[in-house]
């Protein structure tokens, strides 16, 4: 990546619709050098729309799993989850951490307690949970946002219209079934 590749990449960072036309006058090149440059960086940069996260609460769950076919399975069945926003498999004491949003902290308890919970999951050791408190620099995530919510079935499979805390209504429910009743 040269000098006019991160400047392509700088702009469209701070505005995904910027047209070629602008881009190639910011950078001093043709639409058509332009077009040519972004076709080499694809698989390297993505552009797609961010939500901003400052009426959702986040967090950070750090796990200790006991071996790597666990953590494997647990990646494995939360792939489709909503909540979601990164997996991180590290070295250390916890071994892998979870980014996840949620409506609210009724529902950041009820997804570190109930059977959606990652702690439910067999492999796991030990489990903490860090509410993020303040994001710097730039509050847009990529979050998975279900449009259709028709599902009876969270992607984990657990049916959130049994659940007793969405039943007392301690939780917005998986975004991805039609229980959903949260903000997204």
């Amino acid at each position: 990546m040269d000098y006019i590749d991160r400047k392509i990449v700088s702009i469209l960072r701070e505005n995904g619709r910027t047209t070629m036309q602008e881009i190639a006058r910011e950078v001093g090149l043709s639409v058509m050098g332009v077009k040519k440059r972004l076709k080499r960086l694809e698989g390297m940069v993505k552009v797609r729309a961010l939500v901003d996260t400052e009426s959702l609460v986040l967090a950070l769950i750090a796990m200790e799993v006991e071996d790597s076919k666990s953590l494997n399975e647990i990646i494995e069945k939360f792939r489709e989850c909503p909540r979601i926003i990164k997996f991180f498999v590290t070295v250390g004491g916890y071994n892998l951490f979870a980014l996840i949003w949620v409506d609210d902290y009724h529902t950041l308890e009820s997804v570190s307690l109930e059977k959606c919970s990652i702690r439910a999951q067999k492999g796991i050791r030990w489990f903490e949970i860090f509410p993020v408190r303040e994001v710097h620099y730039d509050p847009f995530f990529d979050l998975r946002l279900v449009v259709e919510r028709t599902s009876e079935y969270a992607p984990c499979g657990v049916h959130c219209g049994s659940c007793e805390r969405y039943e007392a209504e301690k939780c917005a429910g998986c975004p991805a079934t039609r229980f959903y009743r949260g903000i997204l």
